[in-house]
C-alpha cells in the first residue's frame, strides 16, 4: 500500500491544484470587493429594494450548484445575446474556459462574503457611527477609518470562507467551464473523474489535499481571531 501511494504521488499531475488555487485566489479578491460593496449598500438602506438585492445575492447560497451552473451556461452561452456580444466585441469567451471557472466560483462564493460583511457591519455600534457624523466626518472617512476596521473580524471570516468555497466549487464550474485537463480541470472535477474510473486512491489523495487546505484556512482564521482578542485585552488593560 505504501509503495503504491508513493508511486501515485510521484506521478501525480499537480495541474488541478494550481488551477484551483488560482481560481480561488482571483475569485476571492473579486468577491471581497463586490461583497463589501453590496453589503454596505444594503446596510445603509431599508425597504423593498434592499430586500430584493439581499435576496438575489443570497440566492446562490441556497440553490443547488447545478442550477446556478445551468443559469450561467444559459446566460453566457455563445448562442445567447450576452455571450455572443462578449465574444464578438471583446473576444471574451466564458463557456469552456478558465474564465468560466472564475465566474462560477464568484457566483457561488459571493454570498458567503456578502453575508459575513453585512453581519459584520450590523454588529458595529450605531452610536459610534452617529458620533462620527456629529464630528463632521464624511461618509468615506467613516467607512474607511471606522466601519471597516471595526468590522475586520467578520470580513476576515468572509474572506477565508469565500476562498475555501471557491477552491472546492464543482457543480457550477463543471457546467459552465467543463473539465478540460490543464485548462479548466479543478481539484473537484479531478476527484469526480477518477471516481468514475474507480481510482479511489487518486481520489482519496486529492480529497485529502483539498480538505487539508480548507482545514488550514479555518485554523488560520481561528488563530488570527484569537490574536486579535488577546491584543484588545492587552490594550484594555
Amino acid at each position: 500500500m505504501w509503495n503504491e501511494l508513493m508511486h501515485v504521488l510521484s506521478s501525480l499531475d499537480w495541474t488541478p491544484l494550481w488551477i484551483s488555487l488560482q481560481t480561488g485566489i482571483i475569485a476571492t479578491i473579486i468577491c471581497f470587493f463586490l461583497g463589501i460593496g453590496f453589503a454596505y449598500y444594503v446596510y445603509q438602506r431599508k425597504g423593498f429594494l434592499a430586500a430584493v438585492v439581499d435576496g438575489i445575492l443570497t440566492l446562490p447560497l441556497v440553490l443547488p450548484p447545478t442550477v446556478a451552473g445551468f443559469l450561467l451556461l444559459y446566460i453566457f452561452s455563445p448562442r445567447r445575446m450576452l455571450g455572443a456580444g462578449l465574444e464578438a466585441a471583446f473576444g471574451i469567451r466564458v463557456v469552456q474556459t478558465w474564465l468560466g471557472c472564475i465566474v462560477a466560483a464568484v457566483v457561488i462564493a459571493l454570498p458567503l462574503m456578502y453575508r459575513n460583511a453585512k453581519a459584520a457591519f450590523e454588529l458595529v455600534n450605531p452610536e459610534l457611527l452617529w458620533v462620527s457624523k456629529t464630528l463632521g466626518l464624511s461618509k468615506g472617512t467613516i467607512f474607511w477609518r471606522i466601519l471597516l476596521p471595526v468590522a475586520k473580524p467578520g470580513l476576515l471570516s468572509g474572506v477565508i470562507l469565500t476562498f475555501a468555497r471557491a477552491l472546492g466549487e464543482y457543480g457550477a464550474t463543471s457546467m459552465l467551464a467543463g473539465n478540460i485537463p490543464g485548462k479548466t480541470g479543478t481539484i473537484s472535477q479531478r476527484i469526480a473523474m477518477v471516481m468514475q474510473n474507480g481510482d479511489y486512491l487518486d481520489a482519496g489523495l486529492w480529497t485529502t489535499i483539498v480538505m487539508g487546505i480548507a482545514f488550514g484556512c479555518i485554523i488560520g482564521l481561528n488563530l488570527a481571531l484569537q490574536r486579535r482578542k488577546q491584543k484588545r485585552k492587552r490594550i484594555g488593560q
